[in-house]
């Protein structure tokens, strides 16, 4: 009778287990994962936006790649978490890559998302194939401040109160202003102001606060993959900056869009998509 029962107690203990360790982790983001190609290509939006600014680019090579795209914790209708963090975003991206074993995956970074990339791309070297950086640059502070030096425990709740405190039509307000001076093709405008109104308010700004306190500029010397850097037109006036940024990367490959602005992907697709259909198919 006491084998039988501590035979019990056991296989309780075990199931148990096995609920624990058996339930998935969760990160940070959403994924939705499409094609199923032997490699493998990672998407990471911009700064409040969906998965789904990847659309396109994603139904160009999803016949070819098993594609993994993200939409952040908090931003575009996804549910937040309670402590958001730039660091913290990276950090779960690189575990996903690995607990899910995709091996030297292509990481491709719209704005903060490309921030993301290089980051991971910095701290774990050993984890890309490839990075393509979609309009970011490692420190957005310094092009208008070059002597700008991130602080150690920024204090982001100015930010989160001012912005927690507007009203709906306010932000949809700012947004209106705003959105216009970074992407052209008016067709998609209201789809990407639709998305930052759907962004929960504390991530978006603790986000905003972060990111603009974030300098890659000495990390980015780790990097040990082939990197291109896709920049929209304007930034061709600032190139000595923008490069200068860029100085301590390793294997990387400039390039300026004709036309457009801040979301390449739209504003200049023809241009964009021979880009990274060269940068692919190189080895």
């Amino acid at each position: 009778m006491k084998k039988i029962k501590f035979l019990l107690i056991l296989m309780l203990f075990f199931a148990a287990l096995c609920n624990v360790f058996g339930q998935e982790k969760s990160y940070p983001f959403e994924v939705r994962k499409t094609g199923n190609g032997s490699r493998a290509l990672i998407f990471i939006p911009g700064f409040a936006s969906s998965g789904e600014v990847w659309n396109e680019t994603i139904a160009k090579f999803e016949n070819k790649y098993t594609c993994y795209v993200l939409t952040m914790a908090g931003f575009a209708g996804v549910k937040a978490n309670a402590d958001a963090s730039f660091t913290d975003w990276e950090k779960e991206i690189a575990a996903y890559i690995k607990n899910n074993k995709i091996e030297k995956p292509v990481i491709i970074g719209h704005s903060m998302g490309g921030g993301l990339a290089l980051a991971i791309a910095a701290d774990y070297p050993e984890l890309p194939g490839k990075i393509v950086i979609v309009d970011t640059l490692p420190c957005l502070a310094a092009l208008s401040d070059p002597d700008f030096t991130s602080k150690e425990n920024n204090d982001c709740t100015s930010t989160i109160n001012k912005l927690s405190a507007m009203t709906d039509e306010q932000f949809r307000q700012m947004q209106n202003q705003s959105i216009p001076r970074l992407l052209a093709d008016t067709s998609m405008q209201e789809t990407v102001i639709g998305w930052s109104m759907k962004s929960d308010r504390k991530t978006f700004a603790k986000m905003y606060c972060d990111f603009s306190n974030t300098d890659l500029r000495e990390k980015i010397k780790s990097i040990q993959c082939p990197s291109l850097i896709l920049l929209e037109s304007f930034f061709i006036n600032l190139k000595p900056s923008i490069e200068g940024q860029y100085k301590n990367l390793k294997n990387a490959n400039f390039q300026y869009a004709s036309k457009g602005l801040h979301f390449i992907m739209y504003d200049d697709k023809e241009w964009y998509f021979n880009q990274l259909n060269n940068f692919l198919s190189a080895h």
